[in-house]
C-alpha cells in the first residue's frame, strides 16, 4: 500500500475563509486551499524566506515554492476575473505548538498528549530512522553503515527493519533517507551540510543523541527524547574545505557532538 502523502503544518486556520466580490454570485469561485493559504501568510506577509517557509510547513522547499507559486495564480484569478475566493481543504495540519518546532511566537503550547496526538495525527503513519549499529545510535552520521527504519501508525511502532546504506557521504544518505520515505532522523553528531540537505527535503531533526536505538524512539514518541538542537560534527567545520563529505576517504578526524 502507498504511504500517505506528508501533511503540510499550518499555525490556524484563517478567521475569513471567503472573500466576495460584489457581482461574483454567478461566476464560479476559485478554492484557495489551506496550506496555500499559508504559504502566502508566511512569505507575503511575514516576509519569510521561502526555506523559512518550508521549515515551518515541515516541507521541502521546491514544495512549498509550487505552493506558493498555485496560490499566487489562483489569487491573481480571482481578483482579475472577479472570483469570489474561498479558503477551505488540502492537505495539511494544524501546529502543535511545540517550540522544538514552533517559529510562530505566539502558538499556544500544549500539554504532551496533545502534541504526541497531533504529530501523528495528519498522515496517521509515520516513518523514523536512526543511524545504528549493534542496537546502539551511530554516532556519525557521514559514516553510517546502516539506517534502522521503523513505521509508525496511532502513536506506536508497528514494525522496524535494519538497512544498509547505498552511499557514504551526508549528500548520498540524506537521499538514501528519502527514497525510503523517512519523515524523521534520530542520530549522533552530524555536520552542518548535513542538517541543510535533510531540511530541503522536510525532514525532521533529533541529534546529539546517544544509547539504545529503540529506546530513543519511544522517548521520541512519548515526547520525553533528550537531544541537542545545536549539534555539529566539528570536522564537518573546521578541517576540510567547502564540498567535503564525511564518506570520503583520508577524513580521520570523527570527533562529532
Amino acid at each position: 500500500m502507498p504511504r500517505p502523502q506528508r501533511c503540510r503544518r499550518i499555525c490556524s486556520e484563517p478567521s475569513v475563509k471567503v472573500f466576495s466580490p460584489e457581482d461574483a454570485e454567478n461566476m464560479e469561485p476559485v478554492f484557495l486551499t489551506m496550506d496555500e493559504f499559508e504559504a502566502i501568510r508566511l512569505i507575503d506577509s511575514e516576509k519569510q524566506t521561502h526555506e523559512q517557509c518550508a521549515k515551518q510547513m515541515e516541507i521541502s522547499r521546491s514544495t512549498a515554492t509550487e505552493i506558493y507559486e498555485s496560490a499566487r495564480c489562483k489569487i491573481a484569478d480571482s481578483l482579475v476575473k472577479g472570483r469570489q475566493l474561498v479558503i477551505e481543504g488540502g492537505n495539511y495540519r494544524l501546529c502543535d505548538g511545540n517550540p522544538r518546532w514552533c517559529y510562530k511566537k505566539n502558538c499556544e503550547k500544549q500539554n504532551q498528549e496533545e502534541v504526541k496526538n497531533i504529530i501523528i495525527r495528519g498522515d496517521n503513519i509515520m516513518r523514523i530512522a536512526v543511524t545504528y549499529e549493534n542496537g546502539e545510535i551511530f554516532q556519525h552520521f557521514g559514516h553510517t553503515e546502516q539506517f534502522k527504519f521503523y513505521d509508525v501508525e496511532n502513536g506506536k511502532v508497528v514494525s522496524a527493519e535494519v538497512a544498509d546504506t547505498n552511499g557514504s557521504g551526508h549528500g548520498a544518505l540524506a537521499g538514501f533517507l528519502v527514497a525510503n520515505k523517512v519523515d524523521t532522523l534520530i542520530c549522533g553528531g552530524i555536520g552542518g551540510g548535513a542538517q541543510m540537505a535533510l531540511a530541503e527535503a522536510g525532514l525532521k531533526l533529533y541529534g546529539g543523541v546517544q544509547g539504545n536505538a529503540d529506546e530513543a524512539v519511544n522517548a521520541l514518541l512519548a515526547d520525553t527524547l533528550s537531544f541537542n538542537p545545536d549539534v555539529h560534527c566539528n570536522h564537518h567545520d573546521h578541517e576540510h574545505g567547502e564540498g567535503h563529505t564525511c564518506g570520503e576517504q583520508g577524513c580521520t578526524n570523527h570527533s562529532c557532538h
